[in-house]
C-alpha cells in the first residue's frame, strides 16, 4: 500500500459511459443493509441516487414501489427522501422522478 495520499483530480475515478445497467444490476441495490438507525427504504433510494443516472434511477424507483418499499419513508426528524434530493441544485431529473413515483415532503 502507499504512503502517498492522492488529492484532487488524483483521486477521482474517470467516468464511464455507456455502462450497462440490466435489471439484475438494478435489483441488486434492493440487497443493500441500512446502516443502524436508518429505515432501509431510505437507504435503499439512498444509494440508489448516489450510485444511478436518471436514467436507472427512474427503473429502480419502478422497481422499489412496485415491491411495495416506502417511497415516502421519514427519519425520525419526519423528512422524507424526496426533502434530501431537493436541498441538490442540480437533482431536477431526480425530483421529478420521485415525484411521479407519488413522493412528497415531509416538510411543513
Amino acid at each position: 500500500m502507499s504512503d502517498v495520499k492522492k488529492v484532487g483530480k488524483e483521486r477521482t475515478q474517470p467516468a464511464t459511459l455507456n455502462e450497462e445497467w440490466s435489471d439484475e444490476r438494478v435489483k441488486a441495490f434492493f440487497a443493500l443493509i441500512p446502516p443502524e438507525g436508518i429505515p432501509a427504504d431510505y437507504h435503499l433510494l439512498q444509494k440508489a441516487y448516489r450510485g444511478m443516472l436518471p436514467e436507472q434511477f427512474e427503473r429502480f424507483v419502478a422497481f422499489f414501489v412496485e415491491g411495495g418499499h416506502d417511497i415516502n419513508v421519514r427519519l425520525g426528524n419526519g423528512t422524507t427522501f424526496l426533502d434530501h434530493v431537493n436541498q441538490h441544485h442540480s437533482s431536477g431529473a431526480y425530483q421529478d422522478i420521485l415525484k411521479l413515483a407519488g413522493a412528497v415532503s415531509g416538510k411543513k
